[in-house]
């Protein structure tokens, strides 16, 4: 009996003794924050256009070839959705007297790691030169932002409907809110 209990004796003494003598290792979990890409397109977001345009219209088109200049307001109820509401005035024929006033609905799909957002819109609106014109218009651009709140765009349109065939082209600052 006593070479067994000095058989068990030795045995829970090498057990014990690697533990004892060895380095004391301990883990630590380690936290990885994953901060979310900062994104200067927001939902519920406030913009106001100021730009430059310039139609083109066909021959005996309600929209002659002309250049001019136009404010616009769009509100974006979630990010890649949104509408927009247009005034401009442009030469028609040397006479600033041409207001086209439109309503736009607005898809956009921002690529944030770029500051950049390719849209597509389409709506529709009408034009006092003297008579009133109904009109539709679909086109499509591009916004860069250079802050949370300041950018620039382009953007292209083909209108129809009243006015004729005409192609209208923007070009301007975008201030967001």
């Amino acid at each position: 009996m006593k070479k067994l209990s000095l058989a068990l004796i030795a045995l829970a003494s090498f057990a014990v003794v690697p533990v004892q003598a060895g380095t004391e290792v301990t883990f630590k979990q380690t936290k990885e924050v994953v901060l979310e890409e900062e994104c200067r397109f927001r939902d519920m977001e406030w913009q106001v256009d100021l730009f430059y345009t310039g139609f083109s219209g066909e021959r005996g088109a309600a929209f002659k070839t002309g250049s001019g200049g136009g404010i616009g307001v769009n509100f974006f109820f979630a990010r890649y959705f949104g509408v927009g509401y247009e005034a401009a005035w442009y030469s028609n024929d040397g006479v600033a007297e041409h207001m086209p006033l439109g309503v736009n609905l607005i898809l956009r799909y921002p690529i944030c790691k770029w500051n950049l957002a390719p849209y597509v819109m389409a709506g529709a609106g009408g034009a006092w030169d003297g008579e009133a014109k109904a009109y539709g218009n679909v086109g499509g651009g591009l916004e860069y932002r250079f802050t949370n709140n300041i950018g620039i765009f382009v953007d292209g349109r083909y209108f129809y409907g009243g006015t004729g065939n005409v192609a209208n082209m923007r070009s301007g600052l975008r201030f967001a809110f």
